[in-house]
């Protein structure tokens, strides 16, 4: 048996395939995953509404991986939604690049993005994107 945080198959095998440099997006429920994330190998996590949540995922992933950056989709109205602090908090006070929703879903689809990962989030803004750093 395994004994690490991280124990979903799929997701153990996409990581194990990225390198630096390499983006992962953790997606709300409400993101369109399989017309926004270009070529990514994608999981669906959702198991019912808000579970599995993002951060619970970003989360888990923190304790596999380096992260270089992370980028974010804010809302057009300059509003910063409060999932924000929680994404800073998990990665150590990192900041967030901004990106507008089409700009995000264009990065989105980007051919550096390996893995996209849906999750029952329901907290509107709640996609991540995380770019892989150095062992």
């Amino acid at each position: 048996m395994l004994k690490t945080a991280l124990i979903n198959p799929l997701i153990m095998k996409q990581l194990s395939l990225l390198g630096h440099g390499d983006k992962i997006l953790i997606a709300d429920g409400n993101y369109p995953l399989d017309s926004r994330s270009g070529s990514a190998e994608k999981v669906y996590l959702g198991l019912t509404a808000g579970v599995p949540t993002v951060t619970q995922v970003l989360e888990t992933l923190a304790q596999v991986i380096n992260i270089e950056k992370a980028e974010v989709m804010v809302p057009d109205d300059g509003t910063t939604p409060p999932i924000f602090e929680e994404f800073t908090k998990i990665l150590d006070g990192m900041k967030l690049d901004e990106l507008g929703r089409y700009e995000f879903y264009d990065a989105g689809c980007d051919p550096a993005v390996r893995l996209a990962i849906s999750t029952g989030e329901k907290r509107i803004y709640a996609n991540i994107l995380i770019t892989v750093g150095v062992a």
